[in-house]
């Protein structure tokens, strides 16, 4: 499939979508580091000696946390304020955020003329007709869920361990999407805080995109150009040490093994390419880090060591994505099994382990996104700390966005030297540095970094929940 634009971007995302299928502004303290803060960061912050960034798929703040009490969720639910939205829809005359009990959901259109269309100004209510009139293309919705299940929210009792994590740690409220669009540019955020297309390996021959980044492997015949800086020219300039986690078809069982030292089977599928950008990146290639891809193996096998390295990203497969229409059930179990793994590790007590969904796919979500530049932020994601320095229990109601992991690290390891082209070594065209954006909140709020460390919460891989299985 080649790159497309507009509507043809729109069928790329569906059909995306289709590949899964077929495969089984209210805002809170919005400024950034204070001087008293800084302070508490020089003496704290060193206490993390591993950064975990476990990144999931497609899910929007309201459709996971929506009831979670003392966070900014639907309105006229769990003592929130106001009255209970009713979301126009084509067939009728509206339609209630409503409890949905379904492992298996559908969600809407997600790039960034959808973005849009739901925002609708300020006013949230489009995303019932972008999942009606504009879901262009795909013919695989044959799966059993109710109708505009877009409006559809999840609770405690479908999801009890990642509700747990934010009884026992930090949940964020505020979490926006880096970009108004879908999941390639937020995973080219998530690792350069930049979305762009470049006509060769020169980084100056890039240009701004938020929806059109050329597209990996199989969608393009041709690998894409990803020319611009990622944060990891900067880890590997100061020594400090980096993997990416992915699935290569050779992982544990991490679905049903509890144990810390499952064996490979062969299982697939890979993550999919537009998942793992940064084996495109110019400047992993010429400072030969490739080697630093690694398959989920390594990750346990460095967790179980006690050998982490100091910043780490984990993405799914498809399976355990929780991308719609992949299982939420099975995507819990898989990132209990990673945070299971990592708090049963020599590593834990010196471990911030972030975890977040990519884009919000059509779900409902109550909040406008606030705008901070040309390309964003996008719509609200659930996302937690969780780390023995975490306030226990706290709801972080800062305007956040994944530019915040990127400060935390250059923070912790770089002597928060940001990816300025003016400073890093690397220039690049991109439209400003986002780390430096008055909005952005900073990360050191959800740590207390005098407290006596809180211990493991090792929870059980299959909960019992409420989740209806598909038929």
């Amino acid at each position: 499939m080649k790159p497309a634009r507009s509507l043809g971007l729109a069928i790329a995302v569906a059909l995306i979508s289709c590949a899964l299928a077929a495969r089984e502004p209210s805002a809170n303290a919005q400024s950034g580091a204070a001087p008293a803060r800084a302070v508490v960061a020089a003496s704290g912050i060193h206490k993390i000696k591993h950064v975990v960034i476990i990144m999931q798929e497609n899910r929007s703040f309201d459709s996971y946390f929506g009831t979670y009490k003392g966070a900014d969720g639907i309105p006229g639910l769990a003592g929130n304020k106001g009255p209970l939205p009713c979301i126009p829809d084509p067939g009728e005359r509206c339609v209630h955020p409503f409890h949905d009990r379904q492992d298996h959901n559908w969600g809407g259109p997600h790039h960034g003329p959808a973005a849009y269309a739901d925002i609708d100004h300020g006013k949230m209510d489009g995303f019932i007709r972008q999942q009606e009139v504009l879901h262009p293309g795909c013919k695989c919705r044959t799966i059993s869920t109710p109708p505009d299940d877009v409006m559809g929210y999840h609770t405690g009792k479908e999801i009890p361990n990642y509700w747990a994590y934010a009884n026992d740690f930090v949940l964020q409220d505020h979490m926006f999407q880096p970009d108004l669009s879908w999941s390639l540019p937020a995973h080219l955020y998530m690792v350069s805080l930049w979305s762009a297309r470049c006509t060769s390996d020169n980084p100056m021959s890039c240009k701004n995109t938020n929806n059109n980044p050329q597209l990996p492997p199989p969608w393009s015949k041709k690998r894409p150009k990803y020319s611009w800086t990622d944060i990891t020219y900067l880890l590997d300039k100061h020594h400090v040490s980096w993997r990416y986690y992915i699935f290569k078809g050779i992982e544990p069982d991490c679905e049903s093994n509890t144990s810390l030292t499952c064996r490979p089977v062969t299982q697939g599928p890979k993550t999919l390419g537009l998942w793992n950008p940064l084996l495109y990146f110019e400047d992993v290639k010429k400072d030969h880090q490739r080697k630093n891809i690694q398959s989920l193996n390594g990750f346990f096998a460095a967790a179980n060591k006690g050998k982490l390295p100091a910043v780490s990203w984990i993405v799914p497969n498809g399976q355990v994505s929780e991308h719609p229409p992949n299982l939420v059930s099975k995507g819990q179990t898989y990132v209990t099994g990673l945070i299971n793994t990592i708090m049963q590790s020599p590593d834990w007590k010196s471990t911030a382990i972030f975890l977040a969904w990519d884009d919000w796919s059509g779900f409902y979500d109550n909040v406008r996104p606030p705008h901070v530049d040309r390309n964003g932020y996008g719509l609200r994601v659930p996302a937690l700390v969780i780390s023995p320095y975490a306030k226990k229990g706290y709801v972080d109601h800062q305007t956040l966005s994944f530019d915040a992991y990127a400060k935390f690290i250059e923070d912790d390891f770089l002597h928060a030297q940001r990816l300025n082209p003016k400073t890093d070594g690397r220039p690049d065209p991109r439209p400003d540095v986002r780390e430096k954006s008055s909005k952005l909140g900073n990360l050191i709020d959800d740590f207390d970094f005098k407290q006596a460390a809180l211990g493991p919460v090792i929870l059980p891989v299959h909960p019992k929940t409420d989740l209806i299985e598909p038929k």
